[in-house]
């Protein structure tokens, strides 16, 4: 087995698509950066196993007898959170939510999407060249998509960034600054929750409101960490996936680039393609989605035992041989089975339909307007923005 190569502490970071990642192999030790144990996941059907095995959850990560698995403050801690909630109790939660996000739904939403998109688009043309893709387009579409469904308007965006950026950060904040920003943004949820209950409206957190009362079970901190919960993975992924798919189709496939300019069919064949082969991170935080063994399990025959802590790798998984044979593969070729990005099980990413259509319909328009768009710098000299899950670019000046 090759183990996954790391820069020298002052090397400039790859690109998403360059990392060197190990081969996947059985469930093998691993220590997380607080210096717990964890059994490291590679293998896809592995992973699979490990993200829909009832005897594996996320609740008990944060049982009294759990180990520590982060060293600072971040929304992922959130007891009282979707995430952490396994069974009866999160599936009654999720209930709340996902009708609002199912691929029916969310075709609806396409048109006022794609004019986001391409409002979006006028003003990075007008602007001019050269132009930061990150802050003109990348950045602000999931942003304006996500604030637009939860009838934020009006909304102080730069707070929201800042709120969104220290919820999930690593080591980029002094840990009492990451708890400020999180008191502050649970005070929004909790405030915006309040005012919907007085006066609903049409948009998804008045649902949510109203599907949490009638349900009766729901405590209000529940429904406040829901709230900022959406807000929060309602942009990060599709920020992340949009800045590191340009950085790999401006650097290294621009007859790609041109040609999911061409039709929307390409485009969303790319997409799947990009979201399977280049991943969201390096795992500098964590080296996988973590979960804990509720009893002991065999996985891929190895026994892992009751209270252990689990790492899904589902960026090794996404490049399984054993899967996808072809390796780095064409983009536009169909993809086969369904890459492990948005994950598996009970805890698959709600808004995995809304953030596909999102890149896709971004990356679709963007390339189409400007089909000679490239890098005006080298991908050596990019900054990097890391988070405990993801890594994409601060800022990426284009030209064209």
């Amino acid at each position: 087995m090759t183990t996954e190569q790391r820069p020298a502490p002052d090397a400039p970071l790859a690109p998403l698509h360059c990392l060197r990642l190990a081969e996947p192999g059985p469930p093998r030790l691993a220590a997380l950066p607080t210096g717990t144990p964890v059994w490291l996941v590679t293998r896809h059907a592995d992973v699979r196993q490990v993200l829909t095995d009832p005897r594996i959850g996320r609740a008990t990560l944060y049982a009294p007898d759990a180990p520590p698995i982060t060293t600072t403050p971040n929304l992922l801690d959130d007891p009282d959170s979707l995430l952490n909630s396994d069974g009866a109790d999160h599936q009654r939660i999720r209930r709340t939510v996902q009708r609002a996000f199912t691929p029916r739904a969310i075709a609806r939403w396409r048109p006022w999407v794609a004019s986001v998109v391409d409002g979006l688009l006028d003003g990075l043309e007008e602007g001019g060249s050269p132009a930061d893709v990150i802050a003109a387009f990348s950045r602000p579409l999931p942003v304006a998509v996500i604030c637009r469904l939860m009838d934020l308007e009006g909304m102080d965006l730069d707070r929201l960034a800042h709120w969104s950026d220290h919820a999930l950060s690593a080591s980029a904040y002094p840990a009492e600054e990451i708890a400020t920003a999180m008191r502050e943004f649970g005070a929004f949820g909790h405030q915006l929750v309040l005012a919907r209950r007085k006066d609903p409206g049409e948009d998804l957190v008045s649902s949510l409101v109203q599907a949490a009362d009638q349900d009766g079970s729901i405590t209000e901190e529940q429904l406040t960490s829901l709230v900022i919960g959406l807000v929060v993975a309602g942009h990060e992924t599709t920020m992340t996936s949009l800045g590191n798919a340009l950085v790999y189709l401006l650097a290294e496939d621009r007859e790609a680039w041109r040609r999911i300019g061409t039709d929307e069919e390409s485009a969303a064949a790319a997409t799947e393609q990009l979201l399977r082969s280049v991943p969201l991170g390096d795992a500098t935080e964590f080296p996988g989605l973590l979960r804990r063994a509720v009893q002991e399990v065999e996985i891929g025959g190895v026994v892992i035992p009751a209270g252990a802590v689990v790492a899904a790798d589902t960026r090794t998984a996404n490049r399984d041989p054993e899967v996808y044979p072809d390796g780095s593969t064409d983009l536009f070729a169909p993809i086969g089975t369904p890459s492990m990005t948005f994950g598996a099980g009970p805890h698959h990413c709600l808004g995995a339909w809304l953030a596909r259509m999102e890149l896709e319909l971004g990356l679709h328009r963007l390339a189409q307007r400007l089909p000679g768009l490239r890098l005006a710098d080298p991908v050596e000299a990019i900054d990097w923005r890391r988070g405990l899950l993801t890594r994409s670019p601060q800022s990426l000046t284009v030209v064209w």
